[in-house]
């Protein structure tokens, strides 16, 4: 009998080694490689290529499978792109303790309640627990059954004989298939679980959720083959010392990946923040220099975020330091260089800390004017109006450059109360507009409007 070739996968990022090695080559992670027994390679059959289905022209008008269902929770839905499609395969992850069991819960006592039988299955807490938080989260329904399992196969017929309208597994790193010889949460027992969870969900069109944990550098746990297996990837963020918790779109072949759902977490389980932009600036300190007022785009969602840049002069005379909390720091360097170059600002001596205020992260080039304004601010100590809004891209040559969306900016600004919104020249908006629009060509232009 030969003996079964073994191959090692990387348990970070996916990657294949003929033999063990302390580093994975590809990532470059210590002590990720992990030995697995290689498939047997696929064996020729005319008779299984006579049966596969016939190509179709793209030209030709297709049926529409992609029937979505709400799952109650409307900012879950929008990041979802609409709903849940049958069929579909999901994948939620996010550190312990955020709340991934809570809004999943949540969201499967909605659906139950509007559409059918809904199976959550606990892989980690017993059947008594799960009862006790959905009793506090108020969301115990008669068609929302509860299985506390680990075993794939046991789960995967449960969901066989009941059929449900939504079936949730959590977590995915902790179910195993009795077929592999490996312990749960490894690269085999993952790729193998979650590949027979998709052909169930498939094979009898029944979305499937499965919870994710993320490893100590927030990416999500296990091979990469189980975010490529998966139709959706979902990335739920937060601190535990903040209430606010963040939904975002990571991979979806149903809809955007740009959108942002934004909760925040209380005794009663996660309720939705229905004006997130008012949410994050509801703190916001007034009369203070090195603040801004950025009007960004989360997807399809106009959000108002406050910028801040705290600049003081550099210790002993050594190397600036240059420090980001929510901004690309990359892109941060590019701005305070063009504000050196081309606005004559004096940051050589200088350390810079800018921070992105409520914990959010953007990388869109539209909060750029809102980095120089913020920075400037703070240099001069002159405050920036508390009714301006900003919002640009900011070229090498100190030009400003249009962005996209600037009718949703401008109309969430002037909604929130803002009186002035400082925008590049060669923006085009519709008139007439409630709030007073200030334009720039140049940088220099756009600092001298916004610290006058």
């Amino acid at each position: 009998m030969a003996k079964p070739r073994t191959t090692f996968i990387c348990r970070s990022c996916g990657a294949e080694s003929a033999k063990w090695m302390g580093r994975c080559p590809e990532c470059e992670a210590w002590n990720t490689l992990e030995e697995v027994i290689a498939a047997k390679e696929p064996v020729g059959d005319l008779n299984r290529l006579q049966r596969t289905t016939e190509p179709i022209s793209l030209a030709k008008a297709l049926p529409d499978h992609e029937v979505r269902r709400s799952l109650g929770l409307p900012e879950f839905d929008r990041v979802l792109g609409g709903g849940v499609v049958a069929g579909s395969l999901i994948l939620l992850g996010g550190d312990p303790g955020v709340g991934k069991s809570t809004l999943l819960l949540q969201a499967a006592c909605r659906f139950a309640q509007k559409w059918g039988t809904v199976l959550y299955v606990s892989a980690e807490e017993s059947a008594r627990q799960v009862q006790l938080r959905a009793a506090r989260l108020g969301a115990l329904s008669e068609r929302l059954y509860v299985l506390s399992e680990n075993d794939i196969e046991i789960i995967l017929a449960h969901i066989n004989n009941m059929r449900p309208e939504l079936a949730i597994i959590d977590s995915i790193q902790t179910v195993a298939s009795p077929q592999v010889a490996a312990v749960p949460g490894s690269v085999s027992q993952t790729r193998t679980c979650t590949h027979e969870v998709m052909q169930v969900a498939k094979a009898l069109g029944i979305p499937v959720f499965l919870v994710g944990h993320v490893n100590k550098s927030g990416a999500l746990a296990g091979p990469k083959v189980l975010e490529h297996a998966v139709d959706v990837v979902l990335a739920f963020e937060g601190e535990r010392h903040t209430p606010y918790r963040l939904l975002r779109a990571v991979k979806n072949r149903y809809g955007s990946t740009h959108e942002l759902g934004v909760y925040t977490m209380e005794g009663t389980g996660l309720a939705e923040v229905a004006n997130p932009s008012a949410f994050f600036l509801a703190e916001r300190p007034t009369g203070a220099s090195g603040t801004v007022v950025v009007a960004c785009m989360e997807g399809t969602q106009p959000l108002l975020v406050e910028i801040q840049a705290l600049v003081s002069p550099t210790p002993f005379g050594g190397t600036p330091r240059r420090q980001t909390a929510g901004i690309d720091r990359n892109r941060a360097s590019i701005v305070l260089a063009v504000l050196e170059k081309r606005a004559n600002l004096p940051l050589q001596t200088c350390d810079v800390y800018i921070n992105v205020a409520g914990g959010m992260t953007v990388d869109e080039p539209a909060v750029d004017l809102g980095i120089a304004c913020a920075v400037a601010s703070s240099l001069r100590g002159v405050p920036v109006d508390g009714d301006t809004v900003v919002f640009g891209e900011v070229g090498l040559a100190g030009e400003l450059r249009s962005v996209r969306y600037s009718d949703k900016r401008i109309a969430e600004a002037e909604k929130l109360g803002f009186k002035r919104c400082v925008l590049p020249h060669a923006t085009r908006i519709r008139e007439p507009l409630g709030i007073t629009p200030a334009r720039a060509g140049e940088l220099a232009q756009a600092l001298n409007i916004v610290l006058a």
